[in-house]
C-alpha cells in the first residue's frame, strides 16, 4: 500500500536532510497539502510526539516534523534505531523523507544567500556540508524516500513532495513523466531514462531553433525522423506493460525521463506525445520540462550535421 493510501491519522513523516537542501520548502509544501507541519522540535520532545498514541477513533491530519542537526539533542544514530523499534511495534506509520544535495551546489546556495553553514560558523561552508554529510549517513541510508535536489529548483522539488505525499485513494502509482537536456545533469530521482538524442535535431534548423517540442512545427520537425514512429511507438508499449506491474509491486510513484542534449525540443515533444498517450490508456501523469526555459546554445549542441539541418541529436 503507498504512503498516501494509508489512513491520514496513523502516518507520520520525518522531515530530514542536510542543510540547504530544502526541508523548509518541503515542508511548507506538506502544510499545503494539509499536513499537520512541526519544525525543529527538541529531540527529547520529538521522542515524545513520535511515542504519542493514536487515539481510537482520531480524525487528525497527518503529521511532518522537520529535523535536522541544528536540533537540540540530535542523534542520528539513535534516532534511526528508535523509529526501526516503533516501526517494529506496529504503532504509527513512521516513514522519512531525506533531502540530500551535492557539496559544491550547496555551497553556491550558502554563497548566494550569504547564509553560514550551521555546522561551520568560522569556517568555510564545505567544511560544515562534509561535516554534516558524515553525521547524517545513517539516517540517509534508513530512508524511505530520499530526494536528491541537486538539479532542483524551488517549483522542481515542490511538485515532487505533492507527487510523492498528496493523496491518492486506489493504490496508482504517482506518475511523473520528464523532459531533461543531458547537457544539464541527468535527473537523479528518475526511475526509467530514455535517450532521444538519436532523433532529428530542431536546433540546427535557425527558424526551429527558438522554439520548443510543444510547438506543433518543432514537433512536426521531430516525428518526421524516419525511425520516430517504431521506436517511441515501442517505448510506450513497454511503459503501457511496466506501469501495472510497479502498481502491482506496490511502488508509490514512478519517474520517466525523456532526454536531448539541451532539453528543449525533442526531449519535450516526446514527452508530451507520451504522457498523452499514458492518459488515453487511463493513467494520469503529470509532467514536468525542467529546461524548458533554458536559452538555446550551439556551444551544447555539439557540431551541426553534415548534410541536412536535424540529422545529428540534441
Amino acid at each position: 500500500m503507498s504512503t498516501a493510501s494509508r489512513p491520514p491519522q496513523s502516518r507520520l513523516l520525518l522531515v530530514t536532510g542536510l542543510s540547504g537542501a530544502g526541508k523548509s520548502t518541503a515542508l511548507n509544501v506538506l502544510e499545503d497539502l494539509g499536513w499537520e507541519v512541526v519544525d525543529n522540535l527538541p529531540l527529547a520532545l520529538l521522542e515524545a510526539l513520535i511515542v504519542a498514541p493514536v487515539r481510537p477513533g482520531e480524525t487528525g491530519r497527518p503529521l511532518a516534523v522537520g529535523i535536522d542537526s541544528r536540533s537540540r539533542g540530535f542523534r542520528p544514530a539513535s534516532l534511526v534505531k528508535q523509529l526501526a523499534e516503533l516501526r517494529d511495534s506496529g504503532g504509527r506509520d513512521i516513514q522519512t523523507l531525506f533531502l540530500d544535495c551535492a557539496g559544491a551546489e550547496l555551497e553556491r546556495r550558502f554563497s548566494e544567500t550569504r547564509r553560514r553553514h550551521p555546522m561551520a560558523e568560522d569556517r568555510p561552508a564545505a567544511d560544515g556540508i562534509a561535516r554534516e554529510r558524515e553525521m547524517m549517513e545513517s539516517l540517509r541510508r534508513s530512508a524511505e524516500h530520499v530526494i536528491d535536489t541537486t538539479n532542483y529548483s524551488s517549483n522542481d522539488l515542490q511538485q515532487e513532495i505533492r507527487q510523492r505525499f498528496g493523496d491518492s485513494d486506489d493504490g496508482e502509482p504517482v506518475l511523473n513523466i520528464m523532459s531533461f537536456g543531458f547537457a544539464r545533469g541527468l535527473p537523479r530521482n528518475a526511475d526509467l531514462v530514455f535517450d532521444m538524442r538519436y532523433l532529428q535535431n530542431p536546433h540546427w534548423d535557425p527558424a526551429l531553433r527558438p522554439g520548443t517540442g510543444l510547438d506543433p512545427e518543432v514537433a512536426a520537425y521531430v516525428a518526421a525522423d524516419p525511425a520516430y514512429d517504431a521506436t517511441v511507438g515501442q517505448i510506450e508499449a513497454l511503459l503501457l506493460a511496466l506501469l501495472p506491474r510497479y502498481r502491482a509491486e506496490g511502488k508509490s510513484y514512478v519517474t520517466v525521463a525523456f532526454g536531448c542534449t539541451g532539453g528543449r525540443h525533442r526531449s519535450v515533444h516526446v514527452a508530451d506525445r507520451v504522457a498523452q498517450t499514458l492518459r488515453a490508456a487511463g493513467h494520469r501523469p503529470t509532467v514536468t520540462h525542467r529546461n524548458l526555459d533554458s536559452a538555446p546554445q550551439d556551444g551544447l549542441e555539439g557540431k551541426p550535421p553534415s548534410a541536412s539541418p536535424g540529422s545529428d541529436g540534441k
